[in-house]
């Protein structure tokens, strides 16, 4: 093993593949924490447009790739060009890490244990909580999955109820929890917020440059509420600032995207993630991206 952390020819190579890249801090916290524990391993990113994903999955083989992280719009649609797919990551339909074997790509899910570390390593344990979800979309799968798994009660609003419907019987017939949905409006996200412990925004809305909308203001949120925001940029979506305007608990997206990467990390290197390098990294790589 090399002393000193550098890209040679001996080099494994690791990515992200999304559409839009341009925005993401992985390679930053990535390469931080390969360089951390002196590993000959480099994180890039590519941008890969939908009509180029069967190609792109092709060149991880082509290129000996290690593996890549998957991020929005490749999810669901990158699965059956993978060879397996991790018994968990097939229950929630989506993938967001594929591994590379020898030329055996597989893919796994660590969206839903990253959110969930995410809550208990700031002392919040879903378990028994009844908690209101933002949104129905591909982000809501595996959230609502890994909370339903725990034992959360959920209520998923959205603004297309029938879509949130079709939703929660596939999240319940998976989970084995009964789930409820309301049409996202401002009536029946106050009577959620009224019923519950925990809201979860799933959606985009907060997200740069549109930092300035919010799908709950102050006068919903109460002081007993954690609130939590997938979005981690801006770090202090609008969401989150009131919540913290209300006197509740807040966590960002920025904690999720750190530990989904650690487990991402561990899937492909088999080695510990050194879990407070990523973090002050993503975290360094955020504030550059906010300016």
């Amino acid at each position: 093993m090399k002393t000193d952390w550098e890209i040679t020819g001996n080099s494994k190579i690791c990515g992200i593949i999304g559409d839009p890249v341009e925005h993401t801090i992985s390679p930053a916290m990535h390469n931080a924490a390969f360089k951390a524990i002196n590993l000959e391993y480099v994180y890039v990113p590519f941008r890969v447009s939908p009509e180029d994903l069967p190609r792109a999955v092709e060149g991880l083989r082509v290129f000996n790739m290690r593996g890549v992280n998957v991020t929005i719009p490749h999810k669901v649609k990158i699965i059956p060009l993978l060879d397996e797919i991790d018994e968990f990551a097939q229950k929630i339909g989506s993938v967001n890490v594929v591994v590379n074997d020898n030329g055996r790509l597989t893919g796994y899910n660590t969206d839903a244990h990253g959110f969930l570390y995410a809550l208990l390593d700031r002392g919040v344990e879903p378990e028994g909580q009844k908690v209101a979800v933002l949104g129905a979309g591909g982000a809501s799968r595996s959230v609502c999955f890994a909370l339903a798994e725990r034992g959360a009660s959920l209520t998923i609003l959205n603004r297309t109820p029938g879509n949130a419907a079709r939703f929660a019987v596939e999240m319940s017939e998976l989970t084995g929890r009964p789930i409820q949905t309301l049409g996202l409006t401002r009536e029946n996200l106050s009577a959620a917020l009224d019923n519950c412990s925990i809201l979860i925004n799933t959606t985009s809305v907060g997200m740069y440059p549109n930092s300035d909308s919010t799908l709950a203001d102050h006068n919903l949120i109460k002081p007993h509420h954690t609130v939590v925001d997938i979005v981690y940029n801006p770090s202090r979506t609008k969401l989150l600032a009131e919540a913290e305007k209300a006197g509740a608990r807040t966590i960002g997206g920025l904690d999720m995207l750190v530990w989904q990467g650690a487990l991402a990390f561990e899937i492909w290197t088999g080695k510990q993630a050194p879990i407070n390098v990523m973090r002050k990294e993503a975290q360094r790589s955020l504030k550059s991206h906010e300016k």
